[in-house]
């Protein structure tokens, strides 16, 4: 291997890290080597000086946690995993975004040893880094430094500055005082269209000054001024940091450097080779590593194992045992440590409200859950009662006050179950979902245990009027793969569906609740309504003679179907009532099961308030939909029941219809 004698180790090392990331993106004739050349010596410093890790137990609790917020340069952390030892090897450095690779194209949580979210959308890694910063701090409050000490590193870009996420994070991270939270800024001045200047030339550092952070400005190929910096970062415990590393895109490319093409562009085979001369690095060589690279990389591996090891000798205490409790939780009989609220058949009471007595008895069984609202803790009410507020002052707090931050509300929830320790949860108006939706994605995506808590979830909302009338909503969140959305009818469905979101790991979930009143459904004594509701759908009222009709309907809209159905069975049309609160339980169902609620022998009408499309698959050709195919409209909620056919009356007249046809 050709090496310049004058590079010492560090600058060997540096090199090297580019020299991989390079001959990847090559391999693949695909991703992005500007930025892993441009951060290359950022990220040698953190990881060779500063982060706290264990190669050989990458999940370790206490580990620092890393976020590649600029997820598209994914090179620049899979050269670091596997140079420091991670379970991730030469060959799949040369697989980089093959299908079924180790290394795919972006970062992807679950997939790679040392991942700790799913990046790729940009700013989506920022906020995340907030939320497993918001979770350190509680737990370090509550178990000990001894237990739970260590700090978020993010790198992120200009892409991740501009984006509004960012922002919003960036603000509440300030506003708690969240010193263990270090971003490193690529401040490269260049985006794919072109220099910065043409769309982005705010003082990011004076906006970051302004939100309450700590801020540096470096020469980020420096390495005596990274490692000042990050010290001087890491001591600074009162307020988050943000370490402006002014870099060159493309370093060390002697003709892409410090250009927009280098951002997403392969090298070229001549370029590469050109650009490992200029580094000091073998030009004919491919995915070298000289020996003394791993040396000086791993030579700390034994110290970080034995810090490890340490700590899971404290964990053996009892305080250690309550820990490890709250990190890797079983959930699977939390229903026997649950008082669950109740009340008789024909009570009043919106599901919001509902929830809200439900979470107070979650809450007492599961230290774990925390969550918030974006302002709307007296709308949607989601506070835990006694909780007190996570705050500056007071990082025990378990209502976490989001502010008019629904996108990063949701985006922290994620990095708090990414982190592990906590159930998190979070609460908004169903129409603002919308400002959400990405990272409800990438939570389904990575399968994180999350709760979307949606309230005022149809134009029952009433005089707001069709800006804040989600119609369309439902059915949008039923297109996210792994996202289950359950929609209650009433308390006891409610009960259910808060059940389902705290025993399911596999992926987050989504509550729909009312606004208005809903009267308590009644149901024989020994009905197991948790089991019911597990299923998708059931039946809620068999018909009293021979079935002639089934009426399918969801949250709000089961209380409709029931009345329509006593109107019915008095005229001897027999009537069979299905519950569905949730579509996804229920396609996940034998067949044999779904055509037991839903017989093809019977024709089928469905309600509920919110779009029609997408009900045909449940009620077939022949069958029929109540539903609402615009937007709504300003009046009060009874008024626009009656508009917009969803009394008792329409759903008989539909189902004569229906029966007629």
């Amino acid at each position: 291997m050709h090496v310049q004698p004058q590079l010492s180790l560090d600058a060997l090392s540096a090199a090297t890290i580019r020299g991989l990331a390079i001959d990847g993106i090559q391999a693949a004739n695909s991703g992005h080597p500007g930025m892993p050349l441009g951060m290359a010596d950022v990220a040698h410093v953190l990881w060779s000086r500063f982060l706290k890790f264990d190669a050989s137990s990458p999940d370790w609790a206490d580990r620092d946690r890393f976020i590649l917020s600029a997820g598209h340069g994914s090179m620049l952390q899979y050269a670091l995993l596997h140079l420091y030892g991670y379970p991730l090897t030469l060959d799949d450095l040369r697989q980089f975004r093959q299908l079924g690779s180790q290394t795919p194209g972006h970062p992807e949580r679950g997939h790679t040893a040392g991942i700790e979210t799913t990046t790729g959308p940009l700013g989506q890694g920022f906020a995340n880094g907030v939320g497993m910063a918001i979770a350190e701090a509680r737990l370090r409050e509550e178990y000990g430094a001894d237990l739970c000490d260590h700090h978020t590193y993010v790198i992120a870009g200009d892409g991740c500055l501009m984006e509004g996420i960012t922002a919003e994070a960036a603000s509440l991270a300030g506003h708690l005082g969240l010193g263990r939270l270090i971003v490193l800024y690529d401040d490269n001045h260049i985006s794919i269209d072109g220099p910065t200047e043409i769309t982005f030339t705010e003082d990011v550092a004076a906006r970051f000054a302004a939100y309450g952070w700590q801020v540096a400005k470096i020469d980020g190929h420096d390495m005596t001024a990274v490692d000042d910096a990050l010290r001087a970062a890491v001591a600074d415990t009162g307020r988050p940091s943000l370490i402006q590393c002014r870099t060159t895109i493309g370093f060390g490319s002697p003709k892409m450097a410090g250009t927009s093409k280098v951002h997403g562009t392969p090298l070229g085979a001549d370029e590469v080779a050109a650009t490992k001369l200029a580094i000091g690095l073998d030009p004919k060589a491919s995915f070298a590593v000289a020996p003394a690279v791993y040396e000086h990389l791993q030579a700390r591996n034994g110290e970080r194992e034995a810090a490890r090891k340490a700590w899971d000798a404290r964990m053996l205490g009892t305080r250690g045992q309550a820990f490890a409790a709250r990190v890797y939780p079983d959930f699977s009989n939390i229903a026997q440590h649950v008082q669950w609220p109740s009340q008789l058949p024909g009570a009043q009471l919106s599901t919001r409200k509902g929830g809200e007595q439900v979470i107070q008895a979650l809450a007492r069984a599961i230290p774990g859950l925390v969550g918030g609202s974006a302002d709307l803790g007296h709308s949607a009410f989601t506070d835990i009662a006694g909780g007190g507020s996570f705050q500056k002052d007071s990082y025990l707090g378990r209502n976490i006050h989001f502010g008019v931050r629904e996108h990063a509300m949701a985006a922290i929830c994620n990095g708090l179950a990414c982190h592990t320790g906590h159930v998190p949860y979070c609460s908004t108006f169903l129409v603002f979902h919308d400002y959400m939706r990405p990272a409800v994605r990438l939570a389904a995506l990575m399968g994180l245990q999350v709760v979307f808590v949606y309230t005022h979830d149809s134009f029952f909302v009433g005089e707001d009027g069709p800006t804040h009338q989600p119609v369309e909503t439902l059915q949008a969140l039923r297109l996210i793969p792994n996202l289950v959305l359950l929609r209650p009818c009433d308390l006891a469905e409610t009960c259910a569906a808060w059940q389902i979101a705290v025993q399911r790991t596999s992926g987050p979930t989504s509550l729909s609740l009312t606004r208005q009143n809903l009267p308590e459904i009644e149901r024989p004594a020994e009905f197991d309504v948790p089991a019911a509701v597990a299923k998708g759908a059931y039946v809620l009222r068999e018909a009293g003679s021979a079935l002639r009709v089934v009426l399918l309907a969801t949250g709000s809209e089961v209380a409709l179907a029931l009345a329509a159905r006593d109107v019915l069975e008095a005229e001897g049309i027999g009537v069979r009532v299905v519950s569905m609160p949730s579509c996804e339980l229920f396609d996940a169902q034998p067949a044999e099961y779904r055509a037991s609620v839903l017989p093809a022998t019977a024709p089928k009408l469905s309600i509920e308030a919110g779009l029609r499309r997408g009900w045909e698959r449940y009620v077939g050709q022949d069958g029929d939909a109540i539903g609402l195919d615009h937007f709504g409209a300003s009046g009060p909620d009874k008024v626009l029941a009656r508009h917009f056919g969803f009394t008792t009356e329409h759903v008989v007249e539909r189902a004569r219809k229906l029966l007629a046809r």
